[in-house]
């Protein structure tokens, strides 16, 4: 009698645990609709041109314009000297004031790459680039490229990738590995770290340390930059860029380990900038906002943390950097992330994901 009530009593427990589970399962899927609106091409970045329209790379060339009532897709010509090999390609796409700037791997001959940046007057015909920056020196190699783009006042932010080149990244006279700081059109502000007690830094460079950085946002609300950047075996982060500082690549480990399975540095130690986020083990970070809108005003100044290895969306609570609140919106729905771009007007959410263009909104 007793063996039979204790085998009631798990059945009970067991049917509970089973609706909770159906009811959440449910409730999640009812939460968000997710529409794949284009196919598209290995896109990589975006930019809106307006509430209709956005602009879109793709890493093996094309620039193109997607209507995203209509979804009809148009492609824009341009001249751009890129070379696609291995992560490198057309990367990201920012479009301000009737000019569209891009950062790509760029063709130097060789072999040779550098992640740069050019800009050219808005045309949905053709866009005659000019380039604004070049990293240097030129590499051979088809890794860590970045990059990300962002436009503070008359100033343009830029990360870039150190290439898979390790210690180069604490080589201020070298770009590869650094946060890139410099004027609209290419000229370099006179208040960058080399002018200011940093004299042996090349005079674009603004932060130093870094790996592989595929996300950089301007908050609305703090008026601040904040990054992620791919770890190796583990280690992403998330984080602040700070003028003159160093966030340890590769002194610092974050927390990872080399592909082989040695051990790299320390998570953290003083005398470098310390992250607000990381991630052990990898989940591979990608484009990153700070989000501010309508549709769902309940993450307003939070971060969202798109994912290519667990192909997730996360969200960030981190006005209090000693208690980071994360939670994962969603996984293994879209396909691995890109991209994303909050609507300038309702403030849904669009991403590039796989080969198409995705739209999330509210159910």
């Amino acid at each position: 009698m007793v063996e039979d009530l204790n085998f009631l009593k798990v059945k009970k427990v067991l049917f509970l645990t089973l609706l909770i589970f159906l009811f959440t399962s449910k409730s999640f899927s009812q939460s968000y609709n997710f529409k794949k609106l284009t196919k598209l091409d290995g896109p990589w970045g975006s930019s809106f041109l307006n509430e209709d329209e956005l602009i879109i790379t793709e890493k093996s060339g094309k620039i193109k314009i997607v209507n995203i009532k209509s979804n009809k897709i148009s492609e824009v010509d341009h001249n751009l000297n890129f070379l696609d090999y291995g992560q490198g390609g057309l990367l990201d796409i920012l479009f301000k004031d009737n000019f569209v700037y891009i950062s790509y791997s760029e063709n130097r001959g060789d072999w040779k790459s550098s992640t740069s940046i050019a800009k050219a007057k808005f045309d949905k015909i053709k866009l005659n680039f000019k380039n604004i920056f070049q990293a240097e020196p030129p590499i051979d190699s088809g890794y860590h490229f970045g990059s990300r783009l962002v436009i503070k006042g008359n100033y343009l932010f830029a990360s870039a990738g150190e290439r898979g080149q390790g210690m180069i990244a604490q080589d201020p006279t070298n770009h590869p590995g650094s946060i890139i700081r410099i004027h609209l059109d290419g000229s370099i502000p006179n208040d960058n770290p080399k002018f200011e007690g940093n004299s042996n830094w090349l005079p674009e460079i603004y932060q130093i340390g870094i790996r592989n950085p595929q996300g950089l946002s301007l908050s609305p609300f703090d008026g601040k930059i904040y990054m992620s950047n791919h770890g190796a075996k583990g280690g992403d982060w998330f984080g602040e860029v700070k003028k003159g500082e160093n966030y340890g690549w590769k002194i610092l480990g974050w927390g990872g380990k080399n592909y082989t399975g040695t051990k790299i540095g320390p998570k953290w130690k003083p005398g470098f900038t310390k992250a607000i986020q990381y991630w052990v083990p990898s989940i591979a970070t990608s484009a990153i906002t700070i989000y501010k809108g309508d549709e769902f005003k309940e993450w307003n100044t939070h971060a969202l943390i798109t994912s290519l290895k667990d192909k997730s969306l996360r969200k960030l609570i981190f006005n209090d950097k000693s208690n980071v609140q994360e939670e994962i919106i969603f996984k293994d729905k879209i396909g691995r992330i890109r991209d994303i771009q909050v609507h300038p007007n309702n403030g849904k959410i669009y991403f590039l994901a796989g080969d198409n263009l995705w739209l999330m909104e509210k159910s």
